[in-house]
């Protein structure tokens, strides 16, 4: 008969970041933190061989499960709900469900789990950034060509509401192109004094 001491204390550990795969194939680093602690001491001694280490490979495990089951983000799967990095609390929620789901085995309980580190693989890094900042170029862009038409219009509107000139269809295209180009520059713009008439 031999007698061994197990600890029944709350422990937590933080697994490094592992490079994994996401639902769309893109290289992620996922790091964790795992919360746990033993539940059955039958269980922990004889229905594996070092619970201590079957704790750190199984969650290595989900982390990897997990991680496949989410796209990074929506840039390339536009209709995903939940992203690992948008949907934080459901993320966390199926990494403990799935940490939890495997150490049960061992008798152990899982009292939290969650991602602590969470980023691109450093060789695809430099291009998501790319990405990124060209989506939102694009988003901010889109959002001054519809403020300027906007105000185009409003300026038009007043214009022969209030009577002050009326234009013929190729100066009102002109004016158009100029208000628009001015509005959505990112430059300031030079203004050219006419000195003539609008005919000129």
């Amino acid at each position: 008969m031999t007698k061994k001491k197990i600890s029944l204390r709350v422990r937590n550990f933080e697994n490094k970041p592992l490079k994994v795969n996401d639902k769309i194939g893109n290289p992620v680093m996922v790091g964790t933190i795992v919360v746990w602690q033993v539940a059955d001491t039958f269980k922990a001694s004889f229905d594996v061989d070092d619970y201590e280490n079957f704790v750190h490979l199984q969650a290595d495990a989900a982390v990897r499960k997990m991680a496949g089951t989410y796209p990074y983000d929506n840039f390339e799967d536009e209709h995903a709900e939940v992203t690992l990095r948008s949907g934080v609390e459901d993320v966390n929620k199926s990494l403990e469900d799935e940490i939890s789901a495997r150490l049960q085995h061992a008798g152990i309980k899982v009292i939290e789990a969650r991602i602590s580190h969470l980023a691109y693989s450093s060789e695809i890094a430099s291009a998501m950034l790319q990405r990124q900042q060209a989506t939102a170029i694009v988003a901010a862009r889109r959002m001054i060509v519809d403020g300027a038409v906007g105000m185009v219009e409003m300026a038009l509107e007043d214009l022969k509401i209030k009577g002050i000139i009326d234009f013929e269809d190729e100066k009102k295209a002109a004016m158009v192109s100029n208000l628009m180009v001015v509005l959505c520059s990112d430059k300031n713009a030079s203004p050219v004094v006419n000195v003539g008439t609008l005919n000129q």
